[in-house]
């Protein structure tokens, strides 16, 4: 059953953005609170880290631009995350043991939580991997960005230092 749930997943992931062309665009509203477990066994509830500009990106371990992304989205995390940069990577799986190979294939020093019932991705109405969300010091959502390409992790950056600013 998980082998054929993740090769659905995979196949409507690919649908989806071969139908939809990627979306990157600006929002603005308050940002769905939430407590995920983290790797690391704490929780992690996202009004906590209100006064801090956060980047959440939803990711899984079979999505393939996700793993071009990732070694990306952990150099903006240590180049940002002593002027009040948090990263997120919320992973989506049923299971923490593909993500958790993932990760040791690609580690990354930003929290990894895992939402495994999909109840946050449904929140942000997920519906491309990965997909990224930032959020301002006041908890808006201000930007939020579906797939990847070679070279978005520079719109991220200058969005990251424009929010920082603020």
């Amino acid at each position: 059953m998980l082998k054929k749930t993740h090769w659905m997943l995979t196949l409507l992931t690919a649908l989806m953005l071969a139908v939809a062309p990627l979306q990157a665009k600006e929002a603005n509203g308050p940002a769905p609170d939430f407590t995920l477990k983290s790797r690391d066994g704490g929780n992690v509830k996202l009004s906590e880290l209100a006064g801090n500009v956060v980047m959440v990106n939803f990711w899984a371990s079979w999505c393939a631009p996700c793993r071009v992304e990732m070694p990306k989205l952990n150099q903006l995390y240590n180049k940002y995350k002593d002027l009040g940069f948090v990263l997120l990577g919320v992973n989506v799986e049923e299971q923490q043991k593909p993500p958790l190979n993932f990760l040791q294939k690609r580690p990354v020093d930003f929290p990894i939580l895992w939402d495994n019932r999909n109840e946050v991705s449904k929140k942000y109405k997920v519906i491309a991997m990965p997909t990224t969300v930032l959020v301002d010091r006041s908890g808006n959502i201000r930007y939020i960005h579906q797939g990847y390409k070679e070279g978005d992790e520079k719109k991220y950056r200058k969005i990251i230092k424009k929010l920082l600013r603020e």
